[in-house]
């Protein structure tokens, strides 16, 4: 059974971090990087958003009784399998999964600045992630 209020306090908290990571990635990525308090607030605050968006796609997967992918990414493709939201979305969505784990895991050498410029491309999926969570959770009623 879906735990509507959970989600929806989920939802909440993704907003919450956008509104703070909106704010910080409105400089230009120099100057973010120059600034470490604003470099690992972005860091920290993207990891935030996918790791909650993470959680709801994978309690929505659970409340349905469905098996679990095998990796984050496809969270993104089981709940558009299950009309959650258009498949072309989720397949745009799902990469930032990767995103994800170079910003916490550093992966090799990191292009800082190309980080910053991906991550102010692909944060505003996250608006559009949380819209179609809502509607879903509202279609449910």
């Amino acid at each position: 059974m879906i735990d509507i209020p959970l989600i929806e306090s989920k939802l909440a908290d993704v907003q919450a971090y956008y509104n703070e990571i909106i704010a910080i990635l409105a400089a230009d990525a120099r100057e973010i990087i120059a600034d470490t308090l604003k470099l690992h607030s972005v860091e920290r605050l993207f990891q935030l958003i996918v790791d909650t968006s993470i959680d709801i796609n994978t309690h929505l997967i659970h409340a349905a009784d469905g098996p679990m992918p095998e990796d984050y990414q496809s969270t993104f493709v089981v709940l558009a399998e299950r009309n959650v939201f258009p498949m072309e979305f989720a397949l745009r969505i799902a990469p930032s999964v990767g995103l994800r784990n170079l910003v916490v895991h550093r992966y090799s050498k990191v292009d800082v600045a190309r980080m910053i410029d991906d991550i102010k491309k692909e944060i505003a999926q996250y608006q559009e992630y949380a819209g179609y969570i809502f509607s879903h959770l509202h279609n449910l009623h």
